[in-house]
């Protein structure tokens, strides 16, 4: 097997395991150990994953996320959701902001059930989606690409929004603990506070087992937002931390 098909059957093993374990990768091809390391070497490089003792995993760390094209495979029922949740918001005529992320991908496929809508984003998946289509007017922002996160961030992106305003902004984060949002990487949290600067309203995004995490980068209080949407009720005294603190969280059911 070429070592670019033995990568990819990795990275298809990453979004139905969350994990790898290198013994095992080496008999399943038949290839030593160190030919498994490079080859997740050159996985970690591309953001795809992040080296563990004795494997590899695609789940976040606190200076790691994993690779959009990783993200978008999982979850489906999780981001759908809660998208579905977070469409609820949205009235046709509003100007709608919706930042990087696969959940934030999911939303953007729903939001023509909307229309008409102003589009804001920098989502390289949503902006695909929605070129073209009738009743959506799209500003793409661009900006310096980002292969990892499928999105467009940094100076020329962040100077944009600056210049506009939207009825709502929807921003998705990997890590909340307290009442506190953070992020692995400092440029995707700049421009997504940008994005929360220019809404008149926030709401946030965000997967159940993401509460009680930390990462690199400090993203927002989460008295910011009007609303806090996600999947299941976190573990732990949560759900009763925020409600206490007068956040909205909204748990999108089944």
């Amino acid at each position: 097997m070429r070592g670019e098909d033995r990568r990819q059957f990795i990275m298809d093993m990453l979004v139905e395991h969350k994990a790898v374990d290198i013994d095992d990768l080496a008999e399943r091809f038949g290839v030593s150990k160190m030919t498994i390391h490079r080859d997740l070497d050159e996985l970690e490089q591309t953001g795809v994953l992040r080296k563990v003792r004795g494997g590899a995993t695609a789940d976040a760390g606190n200076q790691f996320e994993s690779d959009f094209r990783v993200r978008v495979r999982q979850d489906a029922d999780t981001k759908e959701r809660i998208a579905r949740e977070a469409l609820s918001l949205i009235e046709p005529g509003m100007t709608v902001m919706v930042n990087d992320g696969s959940m934030s991908a999911v939303l953007g496929s729903m939001l023509p059930q909307q229309r008409p809508l102003t589009v804001i984003t920098n989502n390289q998946a949503i902006i695909s989606t929605l070129l073209g289509e009738a009743g959506i007017t799209l500003l793409a922002l661009g900006g310096i690409y980002s292969s990892k996160y499928n999105a467009f961030c940094g100076v020329v992106t962040e100077e944009t929004l600056h210049r506009l305003r939207a009825d709502i902004a929807f921003i998705s984060a990997p890590a909340a603990s307290g009442l506190q949002a953070f992020h692995m990487d400092d440029a995707i949290v700049q421009t997504k506070q940008a994005m929360m600067l220019a809404a008149t309203r926030k709401c946030l995004l965000i997967n159940h087992t993401r509460f009680n995490r930390t990462a690199l980068h400090f993203l927002a209080d989460l008295k910011t937002f009007d609303w806090i949407i996600t999947d299941d009720e976190p573990e732990g005294t949560v759900s009763e931390d925020l409600k206490n603190a007068g956040l909205n969280l909204i748990v999108a059911r089944t």
